[in-house]
């Protein structure tokens, strides 16, 4: 694509300036559209700069080859006929297009559906009622719950905001970081088994720790295996 843009510069015998004119940039502009800067260029830009040196709009999006396919011939047969309106169409689809191409290609990214609302704070109740939110990360991990996190209570490794994954299981160690049900309520703490009941102990030094008796029925529901601020698609 940038050496076209040049070619066909050249070829018009225009200078980087009269182009700019043309479009209604700066030769600066031009200069970095011919080395490929594209990325930024609006539709209304790349429409008169397709005017300008007598080319497709595709082929100034990167969608051109040594030897146009059929598609393209097609794609630049039509495109001709349109009016000028639904030429800017068909552009700004096929930027969108390029654009979302370019970000899938970038990263995987792996879907994840929050179902449970623990708290990493003073508590909050959970039921497991079929709806949750689905955010995207760019791991997979093997989970079975994944929950957002509220509160600051678990700073710094578990932000507020942020993603915890659960995989169900029993106590297993001392100081491992779990989903405890108690009292109607969850929680992410620390979790240290006494004989009288579990203490939960928070990361961030302001808060206390917790106390659950085993005469409560405190429960395990899983360790927290990972945790994670969401990207976006």
């Amino acid at each position: 694509m940038e050496n076209l843009l040049k070619t066909k510069r050249l070829e018009k015998r225009l200078t980087l300036e009269q182009v700019g004119k043309l479009v209604g940039v700066g030769k600066s502009t031009v200069r970095k559209w011919e080395n490929g800067m594209i990325e930024n260029m609006g539709r209304d830009k790349i429409v008169a700069l397709s005017k300008a040196l007598d080319i497709s709009p595709l082929d100034i999006l990167g969608i051109d080859k040594p030897q146009e396919s059929t598609t393209k011939q097609i794609l630049d047969n039509v495109f001709s006929k349109l009016e000028t309106e639904r030429q800017d169409k068909v552009v700004s689809y096929a930027q969108s297009e390029l654009d979302e191409q370019n970000k899938e290609n970038l990263v995987q990214l792996f879907p994840y559906n929050v179902q449970e609302k623990l708290s990493a704070g003073t508590g909050y109740g959970y039921f497991d009622d079929g709806n949750y939110d689905t955010v995207y990360y760019d791991e997979e991990y093997d989970y079975d719950y994944a929950s957002w996190i509220f509160g600051d209570s678990m700073l710094p490794d578990y932000p507020n905001g942020d993603v915890a994954l659960i995989k169900a299981c029993p106590f297993e160690y001392d100081g491992c970081v779990y989903a405890v049900d108690w009292d109607g309520q969850s929680y992410i703490k620390k979790v240290y088994k006494e004989e009288k009941g579990l203490r939960l102990v928070s990361t961030n030094e302001k808060y206390s720790d917790k106390f659950a008796p085993y005469s409560e029925e405190p429960r395990i529901i899983g360790k927290v295996v990972a945790s994670f601020t969401p990207l976006e698609k």
